[in-house]
């Protein structure tokens, strides 16, 4: 079984979403199928029909959360160190080009989002990072072209 490596705060998140959807959307939707079967006919009633729907996407959801959670492998960024980029580590990029900086923290696939500056381990980026040392320069191909990054940071923040 394939673990599967996340920070904490995004255990947390995805413990949080189990949590609701055991215990407020699971009997919500059994409530709402309920009502929806007391209305009649139930081969032509589109609220039965979106309330099942629903409980299999959540049913579905569950069994995804379970097991991803089940083959967690927390890392803590909080309790390494050094300058050589892995999993956790908050990174500081200078395009070469432009001179652009950009930050972003290297965390598992199921809490990545780039908006917020969180990228998957499995992305291209943090593929080509990986590795490397404060002052090293990464190559990275992307659908706009190559790109040229020198590290400039590398940090081990929660």
């Amino acid at each position: 079984m394939e673990k599967i490596p996340m920070t904490p705060g995004g255990l947390v998140v995805l413990e949080h979403e189990l949590k609701n959807l055991k215990q407020i959307e699971r009997p919500a939707v059994i409530r709402a199928i309920a009502e929806a079967r007391e209305h009649g006919d139930l081969s032509e009633n589109a609220e039965y029909t979106a309330a099942r729907e629903r409980q299999g996407f959540i049913e579905g959801r569950i069994t995804e959360l379970e097991d991803i959670i089940s083959r967690a492998q927390v890392i803590d960024a909080k309790s390494l160190s050094g300058d050589t980029v892995r999993f956790g580590a908050t990174v500081t990029l200078a395009d070469e080009d432009s001179d652009d900086e950009s930050i972003y923290q290297i965390v598992g696939a199921h809490e990545a989002d780039i908006s917020a500056g969180r990228i998957s381990v499995h992305s291209p980026l943090a593929r080509a990072l990986i590795g490397k040392h404060i002052g090293d320069s990464v190559e990275v191909s992307s659908p706009g072209g190559s790109r040229q990054y020198e590290v400039v940071d590398v940090r081990f923040v929660g």
